[in-house]
Protein backbone atom coordinates (compact mmCIF):
# COMPACT_ATOMS: atom_id res chain seq x y z
CA UNK A 1 0.00 0.00 0.00
CA UNK A 2 2.57 2.43 0.65
CA UNK A 3 4.55 1.71 -2.15
CA UNK A 4 1.11 2.21 -4.11
CA UNK A 5 0.88 6.04 -2.30
CA UNK A 6 4.67 6.48 -2.96
CA UNK A 7 3.70 6.33 -6.80
CA UNK A 8 0.51 8.80 -6.21
CA UNK A 9 3.04 11.22 -4.12
CA UNK A 10 5.01 11.61 -7.60
CA UNK A 11 2.58 12.35 -10.05
CA UNK A 12 -0.24 14.36 -8.07
CA UNK A 13 1.44 17.74 -6.71
CA UNK A 14 -0.38 19.91 -4.77
CA UNK A 15 -0.84 22.28 -8.33
CA UNK A 16 -0.02 20.79 -11.41
CA UNK A 17 3.55 21.36 -12.41
CA UNK A 18 4.26 23.56 -15.35
CA UNK A 19 0.89 24.71 -15.74
CA UNK A 20 -0.51 28.49 -15.36
CA UNK A 21 -4.13 28.65 -13.83
CA UNK A 22 -6.90 30.70 -16.10
CA UNK A 23 -8.47 33.98 -14.84
CA UNK A 24 -11.64 33.59 -12.51
CA UNK A 25 -13.38 36.21 -13.34
CA UNK A 26 -13.47 39.52 -11.04
CA UNK A 27 -10.97 39.85 -8.68
CA UNK A 28 -9.08 36.53 -9.46
CA UNK A 29 -5.68 37.65 -7.84
CA UNK A 30 -7.77 38.33 -4.47
CA UNK A 31 -6.99 35.12 -2.11
CA UNK A 32 -10.04 33.77 -1.71
CA UNK A 33 -9.42 30.32 -2.45
CA UNK A 34 -11.51 27.32 -0.80
CA UNK A 35 -8.86 25.37 1.50
CA UNK A 36 -11.42 22.48 2.41
CA UNK A 37 -11.70 22.05 -1.40
CA UNK A 38 -8.48 22.45 -2.59
CA UNK A 39 -7.18 19.76 0.17
CA UNK A 40 -10.14 17.50 -0.91
CA UNK A 41 -8.94 17.60 -4.78
CA UNK A 42 -5.34 16.79 -3.24
CA UNK A 43 -6.84 13.63 -1.61
CA UNK A 44 -8.25 13.15 -4.58
CA UNK A 45 -5.78 13.27 -6.68
CA UNK A 46 -3.56 11.46 -4.56
CA UNK A 47 -6.34 8.28 -4.34
CA UNK A 48 -6.43 8.57 -8.80
CA UNK A 49 -2.74 7.94 -8.69
CA UNK A 50 -2.45 4.83 -6.10
CA UNK A 51 -2.46 1.96 -7.48
CA UNK A 52 -4.23 0.13 -4.28
CA UNK A 53 -6.80 0.92 -1.70
CA UNK A 54 -5.54 3.57 0.54
CA UNK A 55 -6.00 4.05 4.43
CA UNK A 56 -6.34 7.33 6.52
CA UNK A 57 -2.76 7.04 7.56
CA UNK A 58 -0.99 6.47 4.11
CA UNK A 59 -3.36 9.64 3.61
CA UNK A 60 -1.58 11.74 5.76
CA UNK A 61 1.95 10.99 4.49
CA UNK A 62 1.34 11.30 1.25
CA UNK A 63 -0.37 14.92 1.55
CA UNK A 64 1.32 16.61 4.82
CA UNK A 65 -1.99 17.41 5.84
CA UNK A 66 -3.10 16.32 9.35
CA UNK A 67 -4.04 13.08 10.41
CA UNK A 68 -7.97 14.92 11.25
CA UNK A 69 -8.07 17.21 8.28
CA UNK A 70 -7.69 13.77 6.53
CA UNK A 71 -10.46 12.35 8.76
CA UNK A 72 -13.07 15.30 7.52
CA UNK A 73 -12.07 14.85 4.07
CA UNK A 74 -12.44 11.50 3.84
CA UNK A 75 -15.84 11.58 5.82
CA UNK A 76 -17.36 14.14 3.36
CA UNK A 77 -15.81 12.29 0.27
CA UNK A 78 -17.89 9.21 1.23
CA UNK A 79 -20.85 10.53 2.36
CA UNK A 80 -21.01 12.38 -1.08
CA UNK A 81 -20.30 9.11 -2.65
CA UNK A 82 -16.71 9.90 -4.33
CA UNK A 83 -14.99 7.92 -2.28
CA UNK A 84 -16.23 4.25 -0.56
CA UNK A 85 -14.94 3.17 2.60
CA UNK A 86 -13.89 -0.87 2.71
CA UNK A 87 -13.41 -1.55 5.97
CA UNK A 88 -10.65 0.95 6.92
CA UNK A 89 -9.13 1.38 3.37
CA UNK A 90 -10.45 4.45 0.95
CA UNK A 91 -11.00 3.29 -2.38
CA UNK A 92 -12.70 5.63 -5.89
CA UNK A 93 -16.21 4.98 -6.65
CA UNK A 94 -17.78 5.69 -9.86
CA UNK A 95 -19.58 8.56 -9.10
CA UNK A 96 -16.11 9.97 -8.74
CA UNK A 97 -16.58 10.27 -12.59
CA UNK A 98 -19.12 13.12 -12.94
CA UNK A 99 -16.38 15.60 -12.95
CA UNK A 100 -14.86 14.34 -16.41
CA UNK A 101 -18.33 13.53 -17.65
CA UNK A 102 -18.82 17.35 -16.45
CA UNK A 103 -16.09 18.55 -18.73
CA UNK A 104 -17.11 15.93 -21.66
CA UNK A 105 -20.57 17.00 -22.11
CA UNK A 106 -19.73 20.71 -21.51
CA UNK A 107 -16.84 20.87 -23.86
CA UNK A 108 -19.17 19.27 -26.93
CA UNK A 109 -15.92 17.08 -27.64
CA UNK A 110 -17.97 13.72 -26.85
CA UNK A 111 -20.50 14.03 -28.71
CA UNK A 112 -18.83 15.68 -31.62
CA UNK A 113 -16.11 12.61 -31.77
CA UNK A 114 -18.13 10.07 -30.92
CA UNK A 115 -19.12 9.18 -34.80
CA UNK A 116 -15.56 9.34 -36.37
CA UNK A 117 -14.44 7.12 -33.15
CA UNK A 118 -16.86 4.86 -34.96
CA UNK A 119 -15.34 4.68 -38.05
CA UNK A 120 -12.16 5.03 -38.03
CA UNK A 121 -11.40 1.76 -36.06
CA UNK A 122 -13.46 0.01 -38.47
CA UNK A 123 -11.88 1.33 -41.35
CA UNK A 124 -8.24 1.26 -40.41
CA UNK A 125 -8.21 -1.53 -38.62
CA UNK A 126 -6.32 0.31 -35.57
CA UNK A 127 -6.87 2.01 -32.43
CA UNK A 128 -7.32 5.39 -32.17
CA UNK A 129 -7.93 8.30 -29.60
CA UNK A 130 -8.64 11.73 -29.44
CA UNK A 131 -6.73 13.95 -27.43
CA UNK A 132 -6.44 17.84 -26.09
CA UNK A 133 -4.22 19.87 -24.64
CA UNK A 134 -3.56 20.26 -20.48
CA UNK A 135 -1.40 22.48 -19.94
CA UNK A 136 1.67 21.74 -21.77
CA UNK A 137 1.01 18.03 -21.83
CA UNK A 138 -1.94 15.52 -23.82
CA UNK A 139 -4.78 14.40 -22.32
CA UNK A 140 -6.74 11.10 -23.85
CA UNK A 141 -10.58 12.54 -24.20
CA UNK A 142 -11.89 9.66 -26.52
CA UNK A 143 -10.30 6.32 -27.45
CA UNK A 144 -11.95 3.56 -29.67
CA UNK A 145 -11.07 0.21 -30.65
CA UNK A 146 -11.35 -2.29 -33.61
CA UNK A 147 -14.38 -4.89 -32.79
CA UNK A 148 -13.11 -7.68 -32.17
CA UNK A 149 -9.20 -7.29 -32.05
CA UNK A 150 -8.15 -10.13 -28.66
CA UNK A 151 -5.08 -7.72 -27.70
CA UNK A 152 -6.59 -3.73 -28.03
CA UNK A 153 -3.68 -1.02 -28.65
CA UNK A 154 -4.21 2.54 -26.67
CA UNK A 155 -4.78 4.60 -23.42
CA UNK A 156 -7.54 5.18 -21.17
CA UNK A 157 -9.42 8.53 -21.42
CA UNK A 158 -7.86 10.35 -18.61
CA UNK A 159 -4.39 9.10 -19.61
CA UNK A 160 -1.50 12.44 -19.74
CA UNK A 161 1.25 12.12 -21.90
CA UNK A 162 4.59 13.60 -22.26
CA UNK A 163 4.00 15.98 -25.26
CA UNK A 164 7.37 15.50 -26.57
CA UNK A 165 6.63 11.71 -26.79
CA UNK A 166 3.69 11.48 -28.73
CA UNK A 167 2.93 12.55 -32.17
CA UNK A 168 -0.79 14.24 -30.86
CA UNK A 169 1.58 16.11 -28.33
CA UNK A 170 3.95 17.40 -31.98
CA UNK A 171 0.59 18.56 -33.32
CA UNK A 172 -0.87 20.40 -30.37
CA UNK A 173 2.40 21.93 -29.53
CA UNK A 174 1.97 24.21 -33.07
CA UNK A 175 -0.85 26.27 -30.91
CA UNK A 176 1.54 26.97 -28.03
CA UNK A 177 2.16 30.60 -26.69
CA UNK A 178 5.48 31.26 -24.53
CA UNK A 179 3.97 30.71 -21.16
CA UNK A 180 3.30 27.53 -22.71
CA UNK A 181 7.13 26.20 -23.46
CA UNK A 182 7.91 27.68 -20.73
CA UNK A 183 6.14 25.33 -18.27
CA UNK A 184 6.97 22.71 -20.42
CA UNK A 185 10.20 23.48 -19.71
CA UNK A 186 9.83 23.54 -15.82
CA UNK A 187 8.06 20.06 -16.08
CA UNK A 188 10.52 18.81 -17.92
CA UNK A 189 13.35 20.09 -16.02
CA UNK A 190 11.38 18.91 -12.78
CA UNK A 191 10.18 15.52 -14.10
CA UNK A 192 13.30 14.10 -16.69
CA UNK A 193 12.47 10.32 -16.61
CA UNK A 194 8.71 11.17 -16.90
CA UNK A 195 7.57 9.51 -13.84
CA UNK A 196 4.52 11.70 -13.27
CA UNK A 197 3.62 9.64 -16.61
CA UNK A 198 2.02 5.95 -15.40
CA UNK A 199 0.70 5.67 -18.79
CA UNK A 200 4.06 5.09 -20.78
CA UNK A 201 7.32 3.56 -19.76
CA UNK A 202 9.91 5.57 -17.26
CA UNK A 203 12.89 6.78 -19.03
CA UNK A 204 15.67 4.90 -17.97
CA UNK A 205 17.97 7.88 -18.27
CA UNK A 206 17.51 11.24 -18.74
CA UNK A 207 17.96 12.88 -21.87
CA UNK A 208 19.67 16.01 -22.05
CA UNK A 209 17.21 19.48 -22.00
CA UNK A 210 18.88 21.16 -25.11
CA UNK A 211 18.76 17.50 -27.02
CA UNK A 212 15.44 17.25 -26.03
CA UNK A 213 14.27 20.62 -26.79
CA UNK A 214 15.80 21.10 -30.04
CA UNK A 215 14.25 17.80 -31.60
CA UNK A 216 10.66 18.92 -30.06
CA UNK A 217 11.40 21.95 -31.56
CA UNK A 218 12.40 20.22 -34.80
CA UNK A 219 9.11 17.97 -34.94
CA UNK A 220 6.60 20.60 -34.25
CA UNK A 221 8.31 22.44 -36.69
CA UNK A 222 7.56 19.58 -39.25
CA UNK A 223 3.89 18.79 -38.08
CA UNK A 224 3.29 22.82 -38.71
CA UNK A 225 4.20 22.58 -42.15
CA UNK A 226 2.87 18.87 -43.07
CA UNK A 227 -0.32 18.97 -41.05
CA UNK A 228 0.49 15.52 -39.30
CA UNK A 229 3.21 14.22 -37.18
CA UNK A 230 4.45 10.53 -36.45
CA UNK A 231 5.94 8.78 -33.77
CA UNK A 232 8.22 5.98 -34.30
CA UNK A 233 8.58 4.33 -31.01
CA UNK A 234 8.66 8.01 -28.87
CA UNK A 235 6.02 7.30 -26.41
CA UNK A 236 6.39 3.38 -26.20
CA UNK A 237 8.49 0.58 -28.09
CA UNK A 238 7.10 -1.23 -30.71
CA UNK A 239 4.33 1.53 -31.02
CA UNK A 240 4.16 3.71 -33.72
CA UNK A 241 1.07 6.68 -34.07
CA UNK A 242 -0.32 9.21 -36.56
CA UNK A 243 -1.54 12.41 -35.43
CA UNK A 244 -4.05 15.23 -37.18
CA UNK A 245 -5.14 18.28 -35.59
CA UNK A 246 -8.73 19.42 -35.56
CA UNK A 247 -8.46 23.31 -35.77
CA UNK A 248 -10.88 25.66 -34.45
CA UNK A 249 -12.21 28.71 -36.96
CA UNK A 250 -9.23 30.66 -36.74
CA UNK A 251 -7.26 27.38 -37.32
CA UNK A 252 -5.80 26.79 -34.03
CA UNK A 253 -5.56 23.27 -33.41
CA UNK A 254 -7.59 22.18 -30.35
CA UNK A 255 -7.44 18.51 -30.51
CA UNK A 256 -5.80 15.68 -32.24
CA UNK A 257 -6.77 12.36 -33.67
CA UNK A 258 -4.07 10.07 -32.79
CA UNK A 259 -4.30 6.35 -34.78
CA UNK A 260 -1.71 3.76 -33.17
CA UNK A 261 -0.18 0.72 -34.42
CA UNK A 262 2.13 -1.76 -33.66
CA UNK A 263 5.03 -2.31 -35.84
CA UNK A 264 4.36 -5.44 -36.63
CA UNK A 265 1.60 -4.47 -38.53
CA UNK A 266 2.86 -0.78 -39.84
CA UNK A 267 6.07 1.07 -40.21
CA UNK A 268 5.53 4.58 -39.19
CA UNK A 269 5.41 5.68 -42.98
CA UNK A 270 3.40 3.14 -43.97
CA UNK A 271 1.14 4.10 -41.08
CA UNK A 272 0.52 7.67 -42.79
CA UNK A 273 -0.07 5.78 -46.32
CA UNK A 274 -2.63 3.57 -44.14
CA UNK A 275 -4.45 6.19 -42.23
CA UNK A 276 -3.88 9.76 -43.35
CA UNK A 277 -6.46 10.65 -45.63
CA UNK A 278 -9.05 8.99 -43.60
CA UNK A 279 -7.48 10.86 -40.29
CA UNK A 280 -7.89 13.95 -42.15
CA UNK A 281 -11.32 13.42 -43.25
CA UNK A 282 -12.06 12.46 -39.50
CA UNK A 283 -10.61 15.35 -38.77
CA UNK A 284 -12.95 18.04 -40.57
CA UNK A 285 -15.80 16.23 -39.62
CA UNK A 286 -14.91 17.01 -36.02
CA UNK A 287 -14.67 20.55 -36.69
CA UNK A 288 -17.73 20.61 -38.32
CA UNK A 289 -19.20 19.30 -35.77
CA UNK A 290 -17.82 21.70 -33.34
CA UNK A 291 -18.33 24.56 -34.83
CA UNK A 292 -20.66 24.23 -37.47
CA UNK A 293 -23.99 25.93 -37.72
CA UNK A 294 -25.83 23.13 -40.01
CA UNK A 295 -25.58 21.23 -37.22
CA UNK A 296 -25.40 22.41 -34.23
CA UNK A 297 -24.91 19.81 -31.18
CA UNK A 298 -27.55 20.00 -28.89
CA UNK A 299 -26.48 20.88 -25.10
CA UNK A 300 -25.68 18.30 -22.49
CA UNK A 301 -28.49 16.80 -20.79
CA UNK A 302 -28.36 18.39 -16.96
CA UNK A 303 -26.12 16.60 -14.89
CA UNK A 304 -27.08 13.47 -12.57
CA UNK A 305 -26.02 14.92 -9.22
CA UNK A 306 -28.19 16.45 -7.15
CA UNK A 307 -27.77 20.36 -6.14
CA UNK A 308 -25.83 20.96 -3.21
CA UNK A 309 -27.27 19.64 -0.29
CA UNK A 310 -26.40 20.17 3.71
CA UNK A 311 -25.28 17.21 5.72
CA UNK A 312 -24.24 19.30 8.57
CA UNK A 313 -26.92 18.43 10.48
CA UNK A 314 -26.31 14.88 10.08
CA UNK A 315 -22.56 14.46 10.27
CA UNK A 316 -21.93 17.45 12.36
CA UNK A 317 -18.11 18.69 12.52
CA UNK A 318 -16.87 15.41 10.19
CA UNK A 319 -19.11 17.16 7.43
CA UNK A 320 -16.97 19.66 5.19
CA UNK A 321 -19.36 22.24 3.57
CA UNK A 322 -16.54 24.19 1.39
CA UNK A 323 -15.57 20.96 0.16
CA UNK A 324 -19.20 19.69 -0.55
CA UNK A 325 -20.10 22.95 -2.56
CA UNK A 326 -16.90 23.50 -4.64
CA UNK A 327 -17.47 19.99 -6.04
CA UNK A 328 -21.25 20.59 -6.43
CA UNK A 329 -19.85 23.45 -8.80
CA UNK A 330 -17.30 21.73 -10.57
CA UNK A 331 -20.39 19.34 -11.64
CA UNK A 332 -23.20 21.62 -11.98
CA UNK A 333 -20.84 23.22 -14.90
CA UNK A 334 -21.32 20.13 -17.25
CA UNK A 335 -25.28 21.05 -17.10
CA UNK A 336 -24.92 22.88 -20.40
CA UNK A 337 -22.66 22.37 -23.54
CA UNK A 338 -20.26 26.04 -23.51
CA UNK A 339 -20.45 25.94 -19.90
CA UNK A 340 -22.27 28.76 -17.77
CA UNK A 341 -22.35 31.87 -16.07
CA UNK A 342 -21.65 32.45 -12.88
CA UNK A 343 -25.19 33.13 -12.08
CA UNK A 344 -25.93 30.27 -13.74
CA UNK A 345 -23.57 28.03 -11.86
CA UNK A 346 -24.56 29.14 -8.46
CA UNK A 347 -28.37 28.54 -9.38
CA UNK A 348 -27.47 25.04 -10.92
CA UNK A 349 -25.59 24.35 -7.54
CA UNK A 350 -28.33 25.50 -5.21
CA UNK A 351 -25.83 27.96 -3.48
CA UNK A 352 -25.31 31.40 -3.55
CA UNK A 353 -23.92 34.17 -5.86
CA UNK A 354 -20.78 34.78 -3.80
CA UNK A 355 -20.22 30.95 -2.51
CA UNK A 356 -20.30 29.62 -6.39
CA UNK A 357 -17.91 32.66 -7.18
CA UNK A 358 -15.58 32.00 -4.62
CA UNK A 359 -15.54 28.18 -5.65
CA UNK A 360 -15.29 29.14 -9.20
CA UNK A 361 -12.01 31.45 -8.69
CA UNK A 362 -10.38 28.32 -6.40
CA UNK A 363 -10.86 25.98 -9.34
CA UNK A 364 -9.72 27.87 -11.97
CA UNK A 365 -6.36 28.56 -9.85
CA UNK A 366 -6.31 24.75 -9.71
CA UNK A 367 -6.71 24.99 -13.17
CA UNK A 368 -10.08 22.01 -12.78
CA UNK A 369 -12.23 24.97 -14.29
CA UNK A 370 -11.75 27.59 -17.41
CA UNK A 371 -13.47 30.92 -18.29
CA UNK A 372 -14.79 31.55 -21.96
CA UNK A 373 -15.31 35.47 -22.04
CA UNK A 374 -18.29 34.97 -19.21
CA UNK A 375 -18.66 31.44 -19.32
CA UNK A 376 -17.13 28.30 -16.68
CA UNK A 377 -16.80 25.57 -18.18
CA UNK A 378 -14.71 21.96 -16.35
CA UNK A 379 -11.16 21.40 -18.06
CA UNK A 380 -9.83 18.80 -19.04
CA UNK A 381 -7.57 18.04 -16.25
CA UNK A 382 -10.81 16.87 -14.10
CA UNK A 383 -10.26 13.69 -15.89
CA UNK A 384 -7.15 13.81 -14.06
CA UNK A 385 -9.69 12.51 -10.61
CA UNK A 386 -9.84 8.74 -11.23
CA UNK A 387 -11.16 9.03 -14.83
CA UNK A 388 -8.76 6.72 -16.49
CA UNK A 389 -9.22 3.88 -13.66
CA UNK A 390 -13.21 4.43 -13.30
CA UNK A 391 -13.57 4.00 -17.50
CA UNK A 392 -12.36 0.63 -17.10
CA UNK A 393 -14.96 -0.93 -14.94
CA UNK A 394 -17.08 -3.63 -16.07
CA UNK A 395 -20.60 -4.28 -15.26
CA UNK A 396 -19.91 -6.90 -12.63
CA UNK A 397 -16.81 -4.63 -11.02
CA UNK A 398 -19.46 -1.85 -10.58
CA UNK A 399 -22.20 -4.24 -9.13
CA UNK A 400 -20.13 -6.00 -6.49
CA UNK A 401 -19.95 -3.15 -3.71
CA UNK A 402 -23.68 -3.30 -3.54
CA UNK A 403 -24.51 -6.73 -3.65
CA UNK A 404 -21.69 -6.66 -0.71
CA UNK A 405 -24.14 -4.20 0.95
CA UNK A 406 -27.03 -5.73 0.16
CA UNK A 407 -26.56 -9.09 1.18
CA UNK A 408 -25.26 -7.50 4.94
CA UNK A 409 -28.29 -6.40 5.02
CA UNK A 410 -30.92 -9.47 4.22
CA UNK A 411 -28.37 -12.30 5.16
CA UNK A 412 -28.60 -13.93 2.30
CA UNK A 413 -26.45 -14.62 -1.17
CA UNK A 414 -26.81 -11.84 -3.81
CA UNK A 415 -25.61 -12.35 -7.34
CA UNK A 416 -26.03 -10.25 -10.82
CA UNK A 417 -26.60 -11.89 -14.24
CA UNK A 418 -26.88 -11.71 -17.61
CA UNK A 419 -29.06 -12.74 -20.81
CA UNK A 420 -26.57 -15.17 -22.65
CA UNK A 421 -29.00 -17.05 -25.24
CA UNK A 422 -31.31 -19.63 -23.41
CA UNK A 423 -29.66 -19.22 -20.48
CA UNK A 424 -28.48 -16.75 -17.65
CA UNK A 425 -24.83 -16.35 -16.98
CA UNK A 426 -23.49 -15.06 -13.90
CA UNK A 427 -21.19 -12.33 -13.72
CA UNK A 428 -20.81 -11.31 -10.32
CA UNK A 429 -21.66 -12.97 -7.06
CA UNK A 430 -21.73 -12.62 -3.10
CA UNK A 431 -22.35 -15.17 -1.12
CA UNK A 432 -23.30 -15.54 2.35
CA UNK A 433 -21.71 -18.52 5.07
CA UNK A 434 -24.84 -19.78 5.28
CA UNK A 435 -24.89 -23.89 5.50
CA UNK A 436 -28.03 -23.29 2.78
CA UNK A 437 -26.17 -21.23 0.61
CA UNK A 438 -26.14 -21.72 -3.55
CA UNK A 439 -23.07 -23.22 -4.41
CA UNK A 440 -22.96 -20.54 -7.46
CA UNK A 441 -20.29 -18.59 -8.89
CA UNK A 442 -19.63 -16.18 -11.53
CA UNK A 443 -19.74 -17.99 -14.72
CA UNK A 444 -21.95 -20.39 -14.20
CA UNK A 445 -24.95 -20.77 -16.58
CA UNK A 446 -28.51 -21.95 -16.09
CA UNK A 447 -31.55 -22.33 -17.80
CA UNK A 448 -33.01 -18.92 -18.50
CA UNK A 449 -36.84 -19.99 -18.30
CA UNK A 450 -36.46 -21.41 -14.57
CA UNK A 451 -34.76 -19.13 -13.10
CA UNK A 452 -35.71 -15.48 -11.74
CA UNK A 453 -33.06 -13.41 -13.45
CA UNK A 454 -34.03 -15.58 -16.68
CA UNK A 455 -37.33 -14.10 -16.15
CA UNK A 456 -36.72 -10.43 -15.80
CA UNK A 457 -34.33 -10.39 -18.83
CA UNK A 458 -37.03 -12.20 -20.81
CA UNK A 459 -39.72 -10.14 -20.23
CA UNK A 460 -38.15 -7.22 -20.90
CA UNK A 461 -38.30 -8.10 -24.58
CA UNK A 462 -40.50 -7.29 -27.23
CA UNK A 463 -43.99 -8.94 -26.22
CA UNK A 464 -44.12 -10.04 -29.97
CA UNK A 465 -40.69 -12.19 -29.81
CA UNK A 466 -42.32 -13.88 -26.57
CA UNK A 467 -43.42 -16.82 -28.55
CA UNK A 468 -40.45 -17.63 -30.91
CA UNK A 469 -38.03 -17.34 -27.96
CA UNK A 470 -40.05 -19.50 -25.70
CA UNK A 471 -40.06 -22.22 -28.67
CA UNK A 472 -36.34 -21.86 -28.48
CA UNK A 473 -35.77 -22.14 -24.83
CA UNK A 474 -36.93 -25.90 -24.97
CA UNK A 475 -38.57 -25.71 -21.52
CA UNK A 476 -38.18 -29.06 -19.39
CA UNK A 477 -39.39 -29.99 -16.07
CA UNK A 478 -36.37 -29.68 -13.49
CA UNK A 479 -38.95 -30.14 -10.29
CA UNK A 480 -42.54 -30.74 -10.18
CA UNK A 481 -42.66 -26.97 -9.70
CA UNK A 482 -41.20 -26.01 -13.56
CA UNK A 483 -43.21 -23.75 -15.60
CA UNK A 484 -42.80 -25.46 -19.19
CA UNK A 485 -45.95 -24.90 -21.33
CA UNK A 486 -45.39 -21.46 -23.52
CA UNK A 487 -49.07 -20.29 -21.81
CA UNK A 488 -47.68 -20.95 -18.23
CA UNK A 489 -44.27 -19.23 -19.07
CA UNK A 490 -46.22 -15.88 -21.46
CA UNK A 491 -48.40 -15.61 -18.05
CA UNK A 492 -45.36 -15.30 -16.06
CA UNK A 493 -43.06 -13.10 -17.83
CA UNK A 494 -45.86 -10.58 -18.34
CA UNK A 495 -46.28 -11.04 -14.32
CA UNK A 496 -42.10 -10.00 -14.62
CA UNK A 497 -42.66 -7.19 -16.97
CA UNK A 498 -45.93 -5.70 -15.13
CA UNK A 499 -44.60 -6.18 -12.12
CA UNK A 500 -40.60 -5.21 -12.31
CA UNK A 501 -39.83 -8.43 -11.01
CA UNK A 502 -39.85 -12.18 -10.55
CA UNK A 503 -40.13 -14.24 -7.75
CA UNK A 504 -39.28 -18.62 -8.83
CA UNK A 505 -39.79 -20.91 -6.14
CA UNK A 506 -38.21 -24.08 -6.85
CA UNK A 507 -38.58 -24.37 -10.26
CA UNK A 508 -34.60 -24.50 -10.78
CA UNK A 509 -34.28 -26.70 -8.13
CA UNK A 510 -36.31 -28.71 -5.21
CA UNK A 511 -35.69 -26.17 -1.44
CA UNK A 512 -34.24 -23.00 -3.63
CA UNK A 513 -36.45 -20.24 -3.98
CA UNK A 514 -35.12 -16.55 -5.72
CA UNK A 515 -36.38 -13.19 -6.31
CA UNK A 516 -35.28 -11.04 -9.28
CA UNK A 517 -35.35 -7.43 -10.52
CA UNK A 518 -33.87 -5.96 -13.92
CA UNK A 519 -30.54 -3.45 -13.98
CA UNK A 520 -31.05 -0.97 -16.59
CA UNK A 521 -28.67 1.35 -18.74
CA UNK A 522 -29.34 4.33 -19.40
CA UNK A 523 -31.85 3.79 -22.25
CA UNK A 524 -33.82 1.72 -19.88
CA UNK A 525 -33.05 -1.72 -21.67
CA UNK A 526 -32.56 -4.40 -18.88
CA UNK A 527 -28.94 -5.32 -19.12
CA UNK A 528 -28.89 -7.83 -16.36
CA UNK A 529 -30.34 -8.83 -13.20
CA UNK A 530 -29.99 -8.61 -9.73
CA UNK A 531 -31.32 -11.66 -7.31
CA UNK A 532 -31.35 -12.92 -3.93
CA UNK A 533 -31.28 -16.79 -3.31
CA UNK A 534 -32.36 -18.94 -0.23
CA UNK A 535 -33.72 -21.84 0.91
CA UNK A 536 -37.16 -22.20 0.37
CA UNK A 537 -38.03 -22.62 4.29
CA UNK A 538 -41.11 -21.85 6.40
CA UNK A 539 -41.44 -18.41 5.45
CA UNK A 540 -44.04 -17.93 2.42
CA UNK A 541 -42.74 -16.51 -1.35
CA UNK A 542 -45.44 -13.69 -0.52
CA UNK A 543 -42.96 -13.10 2.78
CA UNK A 544 -39.72 -13.43 1.40
CA UNK A 545 -41.15 -10.65 -1.51
CA UNK A 546 -42.31 -8.03 0.75
CA UNK A 547 -39.03 -8.51 2.99
CA UNK A 548 -36.95 -8.63 0.43
CA UNK A 549 -37.92 -6.72 -2.42
CA UNK A 550 -37.04 -3.16 -1.35
CA UNK A 551 -33.83 -3.77 -1.24
CA UNK A 552 -33.22 -5.39 -3.78
CA UNK A 553 -35.06 -2.54 -5.65
CA UNK A 554 -32.50 -0.23 -3.69
CA UNK A 555 -29.37 -1.91 -4.77
CA UNK A 556 -30.36 -2.31 -8.30
CA UNK A 557 -31.20 1.52 -8.21
CA UNK A 558 -27.52 1.96 -6.99
CA UNK A 559 -25.95 -0.18 -9.42
CA UNK A 560 -27.81 1.72 -12.30
CA UNK A 561 -26.42 4.91 -10.89
CA UNK A 562 -23.33 4.27 -11.27
CA UNK A 563 -23.76 2.14 -14.52
CA UNK A 564 -25.29 5.68 -15.83
CA UNK A 565 -22.00 7.57 -14.79
CA UNK A 566 -19.50 4.92 -16.05
CA UNK A 567 -21.43 4.80 -19.42
CA UNK A 568 -22.40 8.47 -20.11
CA UNK A 569 -19.59 8.54 -22.78
CA UNK A 570 -18.02 5.18 -23.24
CA UNK A 571 -19.95 1.46 -23.26
CA UNK A 572 -19.54 -0.60 -20.18
CA UNK A 573 -18.52 -4.10 -20.97
CA UNK A 574 -21.13 -6.01 -19.10
CA UNK A 575 -20.45 -9.54 -20.12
Amino acid sequence: MARGVARAQAGASKQPTGTAPPTAGPEAGSGEAVGPLERGLDVLRVMAHSAEAVRPGDMVRATGLARSAVDRIAATLVHLGYLRAEGRDLVLAPRLMEFGNAYLDASGLSRALRPSLERLPRTLDESVSAIVLDGCDARIVGTAVPPGRVIPLGFRVGDLLPSERCAAGAVLATGWDQPTHEAWRARRAADPLDARFPAVPTRPTAPRPERTEADFASWTTAAAANGWALDDQLVAPGLVALAVPVRDPDGRPVCAISVLAHTSRHSADDLRAHALTEMNRAAQDIADALYGTSHPLPAAPPPAAPAYADAKPELGPSFLQALARGLAVLTALGGQRGGLTLAEAAEAAGLSYQSARRNLLTLSELSYVEQHERRFLPGPRVLELGYARLSTLTLADIARPHLADLVARVRESASLAVLDGAEVRYVARVATGQITSARITPGTRLPAYATSMGRVLLADLPRAQWPERIRSLRPQALTPHTLTSPEALTAAFAHAADDGFALVEQELEAGLRSLAVPVRDRSGRAVAALNVAMHAGPESPEQTRDTMLSALRACAARVEADLALASAHAPVETG
